[in-house]
């Protein structure tokens, strides 16, 4: 396992407010990556990752998926 910060997995888009994944990745059994943007108070996995910016997650990689097991 690794600790990444925030900003090395997720993109923030300031023009729209929202936040993109750099690379394929999976939280809580579901999987989404680069082209898919959100906002504030959307849930992958039960998790809304606007509440973590800045912060560092837990991560494994597994191929070329990168898979979210906590946060710091």
């Amino acid at each position: 396992m690794a600790r990444l910060n925030f900003n090395a997995i997720f993109a923030q888009h300031l023009d729209d407010n929202t936040l993109e994944p750099k690379q394929r990745i999976r939280v809580g059994g579901v999987e989404f990556g680069p082209g898919v943007k959100f906002s504030h108070g959307v849930a992958f996995g039960g998790v809304d990752f606007s509440q973590f910016i800045g912060r560092d997650l837990e991560v494994e990689t597994h191929g070329d998926i990168l898979v979210i097991k906590g946060i710091y």
